[in-house]
């Protein structure tokens, strides 16, 4: 069984996930002002529902960013909390891939750019396709990260969908779709983090590091410049 977590959407999401991907319990709460308080509830309720202790969890999946710093900080905090207190290996997830993964499940797509707004001007962006019922980075040229940011108004190469909340803050091509609407829940990021679990196992609580982009998002806007 595996324990899954995104704060990082707008949402405290839990799902508790088994090995060959079925759904044992999935709970979501949008908005993004009582994450703190709902968190550890959440957890416990889907726990009970499934007849589960933390002691049955495999591992801990959570949504690692790019994204809102504050979200990405929440589901981290209490991964290597409850990492350390059960001695439970943790697997960090994209957010990125999140949402193809969720474009894939909600829409049949199978290779897409994924795009987050990152708010100054920029989004956070990814490209991703299907192999074996996964949504996997498409490598890119020159030894560059899969995840990049990009400023608003910047062109795709290719001309395939654009999911996530920045892909109409993006030029498009002229047949280029866009699919702004889809919303990943913590049952996309149970089944990337599974994915990768089954091949890399996953880290100690130390390793579990949430991933920013902006080397400096954990400022003030003030000690950035930017204010």
């Amino acid at each position: 069984m595996f324990l899954a977590m995104d704060t990082v959407f707008d949402q405290c999401s839990i799902a508790i996930v088994d090995s060959s991907g079925k759904v044992i319990s999935n709970q979501t709460e949008t908005g993004k002002r009582q994450q703190t308080q709902q968190i550890l509830p959440m957890i416990d309720a889907a726990l009970s529902e499934a007849q589960l202790k933390l002691a049955d969890i495999q591992a801990l999946i959570f949504n690692r960013g790019p994204g809102a710093f504050s979200g990405i900080r929440i589901n981290t905090a209490v991964v290597q909390a409850l990492s350390v207190a059960h001695d439970i290996p943790c697997v960090g997830v994209s957010s990125l891939q999140a949402i193809a993964q969720a474009a894939y499940e909600q829409r049949g797509l199978s290779e897409v750019y994924s795009a987050l707004d990152a708010r100054m001007q920029q989004v956070y962006f990814g490209h991703y396709k299907l192999i074996d019922n996964i949504m996997q980075p498409v490598n890119q040229e020159n030894g560059e990260d899969s995840e990049q940011l990009l400023d608003y108004d910047s062109q795709t190469t290719l001309d395939i969908p654009i999911v996530g909340n920045g892909a109409g803050l993006l030029s498009l091509h002229d047949a280029q779709n866009i699919y702004a609407d889809i919303h990943p829940d913590a049952t996309a990021i149970a089944q990337l983090g599974i994915a990768q679990f089954m091949v890399n196992g996953g880290t100690e609580a130390a390793q579990a590091l949430p991933k920013y982009l902006r080397n400096q998002a954990w400022k003030t806007l003030k000690e950035q410049g930017k204010a």
